[in-house]
């Protein structure tokens, strides 16, 4: 089939590769404007972009689709389909009805659990036992069309938000081939989303990633994991007589039962590094300091020469 692909970070990849892998014939790529990141402020080309150049595919990178100059050089492709992947422009009406076959997008929650910008780090930050993608036909509402296809995934204690991101990615790139295929065919089904368990998966915010150690162990524990690695999130720590802002990358619930206020260092030996929570008390297993790499608790105790009874902040 005609394909136009819209995607723009490293999640889309998989898709993109797999549709092309199938022997489809992308006619283009949607994609972000290049932005300015790093130390040097350069410009970066997004993952989706990259990709496509590598695959000799033709990039277009508009900073919006309302025009309607867009919108008829988006027409004028004659596509089939588009297949959305983590694009990150809302699509007009024009566009979701120009290709023969409407648009399909991949989400990474269990719809409609977690509509929106940050599915895969709200599923862990809430606590949820499972997760998935599905491919949706889109509407004009959020996230609001109906699935077509579904794969579920657990979530176990010490998966990440970039564990689980990688293997959303991967998965969900076989089942757009998949969908892709029973639409080709007439085949492909589509179930309206329920009424109820809608939630949004709002994007996040950097006012969220300082670690509260008042909150029980459980949620201290799956807010670390559901930040990490990026953003990251962060405590304080008095090291070498100066505060300093440290990442925490992976941490486990612990044994210990506090018995001082939360924030206060029970552990700091060995590679046993221990917070009192607000209930319970979380081991820190990863951490970073600010310019250097993540590093294993034994090897951030050595540096750090924390003691029981130190406040984290």
């Amino acid at each position: 089939m005609r394909i136009v692909f819209m995607g723009t970070p490293e999640f889309s990849v998989p898709t993109l590769m797999e549709i092309v892998g199938q022997g489809h014939d992308v006619v283009a790529c949607y994609t972000q404007p290049p932005r300015k990141a790093g130390r040097g402020m350069e410009e970066r080309k997004s993952a989706v972009h990259q990709a496509a150049e590598t695959l000799g595919i033709e990039v277009r990178t508009p900073a919006s689709l309302k025009s309607v100059e867009e919108q008829a050089r988006f027409a004028e492709l004659d596509a089939d389909v588009a297949v959305v992947v983590a694009y990150g422009l809302l699509l007009p009406q024009a566009v979701l009805d120009a290709p023969k076959n409407g648009c399909l997008n991949l989400h990474a929650s269990l719809l409609p659990r977690w509509r929106g910008a940050a599915p895969i780090n709200r599923a862990i930050m809430a606590g949820d036992r499972e997760t998935g993608v599905e491919v949706m036909r889109m509407e004009a509402g959020l996230d609001t069309g109906p699935v077509c296809m579904a794969e579920r995934v657990a979530i176990n204690d010490a998966m990440t938000a970039g564990e689980l991101h990688d293997r959303l990615s991967t998965l969900g790139g076989d089942l757009m081939v998949r969908a892709l295929a029973a639409l080709a065919r007439g085949g492909l089904t589509e179930t309206p989303q329920a009424e109820e368990g809608v939630t949004y998966a709002r994007k996040l915010a950097k006012s969220e990633t300082r670690i509260d150690w008042t909150q029980a162990a459980r949620a201290v524990h799956d807010h670390i994991r559901g930040l990490s690695p990026f953003p990251g999130a962060w405590c304080e720590m008095e090291i070498g007589g100066a505060r300093e802002r440290v990442k925490i990358l992976r941490s486990a619930l612990a044994d210990d039962t506090p018995t001082t206020g939360p924030g206060t260092l029970l552990d700091a030996e060995g590679d046993r590094l221990v917070v009192a929570c607000g209930e319970g008390a979380v081991r820190l297993l990863q951490l970073q300091r600010a310019g250097r790499k993540p590093m294993a608790a034994d090897a951030f105790l050595r540096g750090a020469q924390l003691r029981v009874g130190d406040e984290i902040a």
